[in-house]
């Protein structure tokens, strides 16, 4: 008797790609498949904070009037004034969202936030350090000082001006990945392109015409001092008025470098067309020792003291200047694994076939080269995430570049100088810098194993 098989056996094995490989290796790892469930509950509450902590109403009902006075102090950074419907607008009827004790108003009703304490409001009635476990009080509309009931406690304790810690821990999550992604995005930026030419070219297969070399070298003194001396105090203003304008200004300037380096040596080769034979000679750049001494350099300098060296030149604090100068001062580790990568791919035969099938080099490195030599650095770029929260937390524990009414973990680990006794700012905060920095860690060991190339069999 014969049994038919209506598939193969072969086509019972599923054939996995390299992701679908790669993930599965990363859920077998539980402290980094964990750590990446944490990242996400860190990610839902910087996007959220506004709503999980407020000490505004997310939505009352207020002399017959439906609002939403979480919502509208989301939108706006700057004082939002409502007038009653059907009211005659005078100044009593009026409400100014940033400055209203919403809740000694008496309010017909209202849902409030999860913690309803913002993390820049004083509680005046529960300053000078107030404990988790100490009695609170507050003032009702009655004008009456009673005791907080249990969902308006500052559960994690205050400060000194009482302001909510718990709401400050919230808030600061926002703040630390901001600087974290923000700041790799910048060091990544830099590394990755300086390291894939170091890698690609070497120092000997960079070549160019005499007067260009020249030229070049011209244009990169006149690209710092137009796109960042000039700038400078056009990026600080930037950044006092917003991350996002200071980006942009910043990218302008960078650009600005880009392009004066660019247009000296479109010049150069148009001069190496009519310029003397010793001009037009082709020298090699040696493009690998200049990025490596650059590193090397770099590296040997202490990085937090480089950090508030350059963080001291700005006269005006801000946090877009911090995560400004991380992210410039922060490249040289995704360099150094990009331009080990380079190394490695450079000479394989699908490099090789790019360069004989003509190909430009920049086609060759960002089409090819780069998409197979990424994995490292990926990895790289999550433990550096991890230590630009850490630094960041060192500079604002030591009161450099933040701006002080910025509550961030920093700041609250710094307030507890203030008072040896309030173990809340101590434990809290630094439980909160660990357990970040922590998971970045063990997610980037998650990575490191699951995109290792050499476990697909």
């Amino acid at each position: 008797m014969s049994v038919s098989l209506s598939k193969p056996i072969a086509a019972a094995t599923k054939d996995f790609s390299f992701k679908e490989y790669a993930w599965q290796q990363f859920k077998q790892n539980k402290p980094a498949l964990y750590s990446l469930y944490i990242f996400f509950t860190l990610i839902f509450l910087a996007v959220f904070a506004d709503i999980i902590a407020n000490d505004q109403p997310l939505t009352c009902v207020y002399k017959g009037e439906r609002l939403y006075p979480a919502f509208s102090s989301m939108f706006s950074s700057k004082p939002v004034i409502h007038e009653f419907a059907g009211s005659t607008a005078t100044q009593e009827n009026k409400i100014q969202y940033d400055i209203t004790p919403w809740k000694q108003l008496p309010l017909e009703s209202a849902i409030w936030a999860l913690f309803p304490y913002s993390p820049t409001r004083p509680d005046k009635y529960n300053r000078d350090f107030t404990a988790p476990s100490a009695k609170q009080m507050y003032k009702n509309s009655k004008e009456e000082l009673v005791e907080l009931p249990w969902s308006f406690r500052h559960h994690l304790g205050t400060d000194q001006l009482g302001r909510d810690v718990l709401s400050g821990l919230i808030h600061g999550t926002r703040v630390a990945l901001k600087v974290g992604i923000i700041s790799v995005f910048i060091s990544a930026l830099i590394g990755i392109i300086l390291g894939a030419l170091s890698g690609f070219y070497g120092d000997t297969e960079l070549t160019t015409h005499r007067i260009t070399y020249y030229l070049v070298w011209l244009g990169v003194i006149l690209g710092i001092f137009y796109g960042f001396i000039v700038q400078a105090d056009g990026m600080k203003d930037a950044f006092q008025q917003g991350m996002l304008p200071g980006i942009m200004k910043l990218c302008l300037a960078v650009f600005t470098f880009i392009g004066v380096i660019a247009l000296m040596n479109i010049v150069g080769n148009v001069l190496a067309k009519i310029s003397p034979s010793f001009l037009k000679k082709q020298v090699t750049i040696p493009i690998d020792s200049i990025v490596s001494r650059t590193i090397e350099v770099l590296n040997s300098t202490p990085k937090l003291l480089l950090i508030i060296s350059i963080a001291a030149i700005f006269k005006e604090k801000s946090l877009g200047i911090v995560m400004a100068v991380i992210g410039l001062t922060s490249w040289t580790g995704i360099a150094r694994f990009t331009r080990a990568e380079f190394l490695r791919t450079k000479n394989l035969e699908f490099i090789q076939a790019s360069k004989a099938l003509g190909y430009t080099d920049s086609r060759t490195i960002f089409q090819h080269a780069l998409p197979n030599s990424f994995a490292p650095v990926f990895i790289d770029i999550a433990f550096s995430i991890a230590a630009a929260i850490l630094a960041e937390a060192s500079l604002s524990f030591l009161g450099i570049g933040v701006p002080d009414d910025m509550v961030t973990w920093g700041t609250l680990l710094s307030s507890a100088r203030q008072q040896f006794e309030a173990y809340w700012l101590v434990i809290y905060p630094g439980l909160a810098i660990f357990i970040t920095v922590t998971i970045y860690n063990l997610i980037g060991e998650g990575l490191r194993d699951a995109l290792d190339p050499k476990l697909k069999t």
